[in-house]
């Protein structure tokens, strides 16, 4: 390949000679030697460009697409000859050169086109621009001169019926429908291109612009001269220029964005640099940067659980390639270390791709081990959750059991009991009805405590009215003089539960330990966390670590995302704050 490709630059210089010798010797003074050479100049960057490419990116299509527009655009300028077998085979195949220059543009940079509407625009463009000069050709007899020939007739080896009329037709014809609708066309299937493109694929698109802009500059005279009368001579020169600046510019833009993976794979080395000092939480950050890609997203793979997870250590799903995103994992001895979920268009470069992928492998298996910690983190707050809700949920249990069935038959039981104290009446031995009495008053004192302790296990109210009604019962039984400050409104059952134990176990405190002759609870939320706070002017010297009570207050805060403070300096008081996380 590379001796083909040596083959085929020496002979496009070749050709590039013989065909400014051409257009000097045979249009005279319509063509000047440095227009000629700027022509010349035009196909040699498509040549150049193109086995550079090739060269660079063998697998890529692109690389040869643009060899052979090079190499169409110096056989273009061989029409001008005036041999009659030249001329008929390179007028007939010279509009091709256009074509594949298009067809490159809506290539760029996969080397594929793949939009259907680029598909049927390229097939349009080959077949307008092959068949419409080969119809001129067989109606040209010399007679009159072609548009863009000198004056001297040549003659058509395909002439069937000479009639210069309709081959002029023919050629404003062409004109309109190539240059006028065919290129309107392709103008805006770029401009379409561009607006759907993400912003990745916007920076790496850019060239297509300057190739809308080129065959604006060109298709714009086309049409406008061939109905009107040429410019001033001065106007002509600078679109002439302005044309040729364009047209060696765009196959250098797209050698350019082609290329760009080779350039950013230099930063690679930045990229192992800047991982040293990285933690695992920044990796991604490093990756999107060197890569050029904000929403690049990085997924670790947890062996023990067979999936994908965040750095947080919550489950990925994986998406599908598609037309903005696409999905690389990344191994490791055969066995997965991450996945990353990038821009569709970095899919044309793997080897920037691997190498970055490579560089971060040892930071990626450290970003992964984090990842699992969290991911473990996150599974024992899933599941000290589930036990606070079932703990929760058995309180309730438990609640219900005490006040319909416990409850409930010794208040039957006294009511018998005074029934039968009433039956009995004055009749009663004063003995037995004393013994009743006793009995009933026995019985309302437990039915109190069951009561109360019906409470503690899960008051019914803050299930049927909520925190600020159960907070404000709470409170009235509490035999030292409490204020109460609550917000109103519901939230989550569990935070409300976890709300008022917090409250009642504070308050359950400063009545056993704190001697304390009043004390002041508030409920307030604030920015989206609830605030319970329980404050007394006891004795203090309280502390979270002694004792089971608000160890395990603490633990049900944690589990719920929230924290327990306990400030308690000696002689100075006890405040006890939790601060839960809530969803209103």
């Amino acid at each position: 390949m590379r001796l083909l490709r040596l083959a085929l630059g020496l002979a496009g210089i070749a050709l590039g000679v013989v065909a400014y010798n051409v257009q000097v010797d045979n249009l005279g003074p319509a063509t000047t030697s440095t227009r000629s050479l700027a022509i010349v100049a035009v196909a040699w960057a498509f040549l150049l460009a193109g086995l550079i490419a090739w060269a660079r990116r063998p697998e890529n299509w692109l690389g040869p697409l643009m060899t052979a527009a090079g190499f169409a655009l110096l056989l273009r300028q061989l029409r001008y000859s005036h041999d009659p077998l030249a001329f008929t085979v390179f007028f007939a195949l010279s509009e091709l050169s256009y074509a594949l220059v298009a067809h490159s543009v809506l290539a760029y940079p996969s080397g594929r086109v793949t939009g259907r509407a680029e598909r049927a625009l390229v097939k349009a463009g080959y077949a307008s621009m092959f068949l419409l000069p080969l119809a001129v050709l067989l109606f040209y007899d010399g007679s009159e001169r072609l548009r863009f020939l000198d004056p001297t007739p040549r003659e058509s080896l395909l002439l069937v019926s000479g009639n210069m009329e309709l081959a002029l037709r023919l050629q404003q014809v062409f004109v309109v429908f190539v240059w006028g609708v065919l290129a309107t066309l392709f103008i805006a299937l770029i401009l379409r291109r561009l607006a759907r493109a993400t912003p990745r694929a916007r920076r790496i698109l850019a060239p297509l612009l300057l190739a809308a802009i080129v065959f604006a500059l060109r298709a714009v005279p086309e049409v406008v001269f061939t109905f009107v009368e040429r410019p001033p001579a001065l106007l002509y020169e600078y679109l002439f220029w302005w044309q040729i600046a364009g047209f060696i510019a765009l196959p250098l833009a797209l050698l350019a964005g082609m290329l760009r993976s080779r350039l950013a794979r230099g930063n690679v080395s930045e990229l192992v640099l800047e991982l040293d000092r990285t933690p695992p939480q920044g990796v991604r950050d490093a990756l999107a940067r060197t890569l050029g890609d904000p929403t690049l997203e990085v997924a670790f793979w947890l062996p023990e659980r067979r999936e994908f997870v965040d750095d947080r250590g919550r489950i990925v799903t994986l998406p599908r390639d598609g037309a903005d995103r696409a999905v690389t994992r990344l191994d490791h001895e055969g066995e997965p270390v991450a996945a990353i979920v990038h821009d569709a268009t970095l899919a044309d470069e793997p080897e920037l791709l691997q190498a970055s992928g490579a560089a971060a492998r040892l930071a990626l298996e450290n970003a992964r081990l984090h990842a699992e910690t969290r991911a473990q983190l996150a599974k024992v707050q899933e599941s000290r959750v589930r036990i606070v809700q079932a703990a929760d949920d058995e309180r309730r249990r438990i609640e219900r059991d005490l006040h319909d069935g416990a409850q409930q038959r010794l208040v039957a039981l006294a009511l018998q009991l005074r029934s039968a104290q009433r039956q009995l009446g004055a009749k009663a031995d004063p003995e037995v009805d004393r013994l009743l009495a006793e009995a009933v008053d026995e019985l309302q004192v437990a039915v109190e405590e069951l009561r109360e302790l019906a409470r503690g296990v899960h008051p019914a109210i803050l299930t049927e009215e909520g925190l600020a009604a159960a907070l404000e019962s709470l409170t009235s039984r509490t035999p030292i003089a409490v204020s109460l400050d609550v917000s109103e409104g519901r939230l989550p059952a569990q935070v409300e539960a976890t709300a008022y134990f917090v409250a009642c176990e504070a308050l359950a405190n400063v009545v056993k330990h704190a001697r304390a002759s009043q004390a002041a609870v508030s409920a307030r939320r604030r920015d989206g966390v609830l605030v319970v706070e329980v404050e007394d002017d006891g004795v203090g010297g309280a502390h979270a670590e002694e004792g089971s009570g608000l160890r395990g207050l603490a633990d049900r805060v944690e589990a719920l995302g929230g924290r327990l403070l306990v400030e308690s300096p000696p002689g100075r008081g006890t405040r006890v704050v939790g601060e839960i996380p809530c969803a209103s």
